[in-house]
């Protein structure tokens, strides 16, 4: 049986395609406007998924930035802060020397030399209170405020043991903070203690010869310490080398999934006007009115 073809169903099939080609046409303008490829999750439900986990992980790499930024602060705080301390130990090491020349020395050149050395006692104290945004770097996560406090004239050290940590990737995280109580010694054994000594043996009148031991033993110290922040830091510059390789690599993959080729869809979206307008102009030529349509 053959089928006979209606004017109603060519106008039904013709308004279809042109509806088609106008969804189409505006889809393309959408497009170039929001320059997304992606406006709501049912445009692709793949890609959607994808972009989200991508998303995630942008999120997670941005922390990891800014916790190894943060990570770096501290332990440029710390390497400045032991430079000065080597330099401070330098000085005090140059006036011991001085002071055990007792043949060469008055109690009045004694005396000079013991008053800087107190200055300079004051000046490693300032050091080892040395703070990052208001947090001490050398006593963990301690809440005290500082390192070292006098108490009843004994400076005490504060510190919790505690390391401080910065994560800077998911299964790797540095400690950002120095100990106080190894660059600085604690108690009698102190680098504190240490130049009271000299101090006291100056003003005694005793060789404070023997005492240059224990200053290079602790220079030795801070050295080591130094070594050992150096370490950290650079494992943390590698890290956020690796951490912008990985914001940019995470970019394109977001961009290939939701950015529209921008020179692309305007091409497209000029050929849809095109080919809706000549949709427009072949349908009303072929679908010319009838008395039939008149009489229906």
């Amino acid at each position: 049986m053959i089928s006979r073809v209606t004017n109603s169903a060519l106008m039904r099939t013709a308004q279809r395609n042109l509806q088609a080609n106008l969804s189409n046409m505006a889809k393309l303008q959408d497009q170039a406007t929001s320059q997304k490829l992606i406006s709501k999750p049912s445009d692709d439900p793949t890609g959607t998924t994808t972009a989200m986990a991508v998303r995630g992980e942008q999120r997670a790499t941005s922390q990891y930035t800014r916790n190894a930024a943060n990570g770096n602060n501290w332990l440029t705080t710390i390497d400045a802060s032991l430079a000065s301390v080597t330099t401070i130990m330098n000085r005090v090491r140059d006036l011991t020397v001085q002071g055990a020349n007792d043949g060469s020395m008055s109690p009045t050149a004694k005396e000079a030399i013991a008053v800087e050395l107190e200055g300079l006692r004051s000046d490693l104290l300032k050091e080892a209170n040395s703070e990052y945004l208001g947090r001490s770097v050398y006593a963990g996560n301690s809440d005290a405020g500082a390192a070292f406090v006098d108490v009843a004239g004994v400076l005490t050290y504060t510190g919790t043991g505690s390391a401080v940590e910065r994560r800077v990737a998911g299964n790797s995280t540095v400690r950002v903070d120095s100990d106080g109580a190894a660059v600085f010694g604690t108690g009698a054994t102190s680098i504190f203690s240490l130049v009271d000594n000299i101090v006291g043996d100056l003003r005694a009148g005793v060789n404070v010869g023997s005492r240059l031991t224990e200053i290079d033993s602790r220079m030795k110290t801070v050295t080591n310490q130094q070594a050992d922040v150096g370490a950290r830091q650079t494992q943390i510059l590698k890290a956020q080398e690796t951490l912008v390789s990985s914001a940019t690599t995470l970019e394109n993959q977001r961009s290939s999934i939701e950015d529209v080729d921008l020179g692309k869809v305007i091409l497209e979206l000029k050929q849809a006007q095109v080919n809706y307008q000549a949709s427009l102009q072949v349908t009303a030529g072929v679908l010319q009115p009838t008395l039939m349509d008149f009489l229906n």
